[in-house]
């Protein structure tokens, strides 16, 4: 008898408290934009898929995804096209946003396609940019030594840059 009228009560509680998400009326499509300063490679375009590297983590992007706001890491960028083809880019840093209507900004400061990417001369950058920085521990070393004597590394307009200042070894 108590059982009875204790199940009484809570049924209406649990029926409201069962609540699901509406599903998308009709086929649910993706606005997807995709670009950086220097090119767009998509432009309102209708795509399966976006996966996409974030500060907070890796994920995938379908129709009707919540809405969210991220900021890319430095990765792979891979968009599934609704004919089953996929493209992979990688990305520098930017912000993807999705929007309560399924469309899809993704805005990055560098973008190329992997198969755009010279691996040799990725390579050769890498080395030199390496030997650059080998030598720069000695400006640096320079500079702060200058400052701890009191010198200024730019000195102000009115003032004649000193003899044994890094710019007067610069210009002279």
């Amino acid at each position: 008898m108590m059982a009875a009228r204790f199940l009484r009560r809570a049924l209406p509680v649990l029926r409201q408290a069962r609540s699901y998400a509406e599903a998308v009326s009709g086929s649910p499509q993706m606005s997807f934009t995709f670009a950086s300063p220097t090119q767009v490679f998509f432009k309102e375009a209708s795509v399966k898929q976006v996966d996409v590297p974030t500060l907070t983590g890796a994920f995938g992007i379908l129709p009707a995804h919540v809405p969210t706001l991220q900021v890319l890491r430095p990765g792979v960028v891979t968009v599934f096209g609704d004919d089953g083809s996929s493209a992979k880019y990688f990305v520098s840093s930017g912000s993807i946003t999705v929007n309560a209507d399924s469309s899809v900004q993704l805005l990055c400061e560098e973008a190329v396609a992997l198969d755009q990417l010279d691996i040799a001369a990725a390579k050769a950058n890498l080395e030199k940019a390496q030997s650059d920085l080998a030598a720069t521990p000695v400006v640096i070393s320079c500079v702060s030594l200058m400052e701890m004597n009191g010198q200024s590394v730019f000195p102000a307009p009115s003032r004649q840059c000193p003899e044994d200042s890094m710019l007067a070894l610069y210009s002279g």
